[in-house]
């Protein structure tokens, strides 16, 4: 009880209370000044996002590849494919540090081939036995189409 009259005799004086408002805007004031600059306090360095250029990058690039194969096989003529990706690439970085030791690919989630020789059992089979082993993936996301003219 003893300790409860002494706090409270404390926050009667005014020189306390004068300073604790001081220190509460002095609080807020920094508080209000900390958003203004960027102090880097953790250990980890932030590395620039540029993961949806090496997105698009990586699709267009498997994309062409796969178009390229697919046309040089016999039957299939002129082809357009299209690419599904699951997630975006993924850089590994060492602990603290900005060196890059790995970098995961995207999963692929389907491919489509739309070719003129798509109406052909044999070139579909050819297409789709190429695709799904260029690229490591099961039949079932693989679609080989014909070209409307």
């Amino acid at each position: 009880m003893n300790e409860k009259a002494s706090f409270k005799d404390m926050f009667k004086s005014e020189k306390i209370k004068k300073f604790i408002i001081i220190a509460g805007f002095a609080g807020i004031g920094l508080i209000f000044i900390s958003t203004f600059f960027n102090f880097n306090l953790t250990e980890n360095t932030e590395i620039p996002d540029t993961s949806i250029n090496a997105v698009e990058e990586y699709c267009n690039d498997m994309q062409m590849n796969i178009k390229d194969m697919v046309e040089s096989i016999e039957g299939v003529g002129r082809a357009k494919v299209l690419l599904t990706i699951e997630n975006s690439v993924e850089y590994v970085y060492r602990d603290n540090s900005d060196t890059k030791t790995k970098e995961i690919e995207p999963v692929i989630r389907g491919v489509v081939v739309v070719c003129q020789g798509g109406d052909n059992p044999i070139v579909v089979e050819r297409v789709l036995s190429a695709v799904t082993k260029a690229l490591n993936i099961s039949t079932s996301k693989v679609c080989v189409t014909k070209l409307s003219n």
